[in-house]
């Protein structure tokens, strides 16, 4: 299966106040591209959403040789990993002036919006000569393991915006890593820069809901909940490992 690429041309609101990537908009980017290279292969939007289904984002790893930082424009090149029974796979690369910088993979299932179950993607993506049994590679990124503490060191609470949803209604998945790392201070996010990062999505949540992040730290280690603020169900969880810039 041929890699799926695109330019991403690094505008100014994308960058924070030191021109480093904002991390919500590296997510944006792999998302565009995912949904982009899905419609292009017939398991799209248009289609699952004619059978009243959605795609459901579970995990990312993402790995960086060196985070953007001072970068006006970055290529992406996805592809799809194939499925099994209820999961599909999608890998990305994330190249500057033709050096590979960063990698990310992911899971996904698709969720049947009139029951909010699991769908199984076997049964949807079955016949599609893009999507092909998944199987493992030896260079597979790794997910790794997100334990929570049972003290958090900071919180911070936002209330869901109509425009942190997406097609779907729901959040889209780039907000929960910005509601992860906003508890951090401004110079700790001024001195470090993001290395490994591993996501876990949990549960959805809706418009005008309000939301409590909670951030352990330990040295260039950050562990963190995104919870719904009213039940205190978990809706993602995350580690992170930063670098000193």
């Amino acid at each position: 299966m041929a890699l799926f690429e695109e330019t991403v041309k690094i505008r100014y609101s994308e960058m924070d106040c030191d021109l480093v990537l904002k991390p919500g908009a590296m997510l944006q980017f792999l998302q565009d591209l995912a949904s982009d290279n899905a419609e292009q292969l017939g398991f799209g939007y248009s289609y699952i959403i004619k059978n009243n289904l959605a795609w459901f984002l579970l995990k990312y790893r993402l790995e960086f040789d060196d985070y953007p930082e001072g970068i006006y424009d970055l290529t992406i090149k996805t592809e799809p990993r194939g499925y099994n029974k209820m999961f599909a796979y999608r890998d990305f690369y994330i190249l500057h002036q033709g050096k590979q910088i960063g990698r990310a993979t992911s899971t996904w299932t698709l969720v049947d919006l009139s029951t909010k179950s699991m769908a199984a993607v076997a049964d949807v993506l079955t016949g599609n000569k893009f999507m092909v049994q998944h199987e493992k590679r030896e260079d597979d990124l790794s997910y790794g393991k997100i334990r929570l503490p049972e003290k958090f060191d900071i919180s911070k609470k936002f209330e869901v915006r109509f425009d942190d949803l997406d097609v779907n209604r729901h959040v889209n998945n780039a907000n929960y890593i910005v509601w992860a790392i906003e508890p951090l201070d401004f110079e700790f996010r001024r001195s470090h820069k993001l290395k490994t990062v591993d996501m876990m999505f949990k549960k959805e949540i809706t418009y005008g809901a309000e939301v409590l992040s909670e951030v352990a730290i330990d040295g260039n280690n950050t562990i963190h909940a995104v919870k719904n603020a009213q039940t205190g169900e978990e809706l993602c969880i995350m580690n992170a490992q930063w670098v000193n810039k």
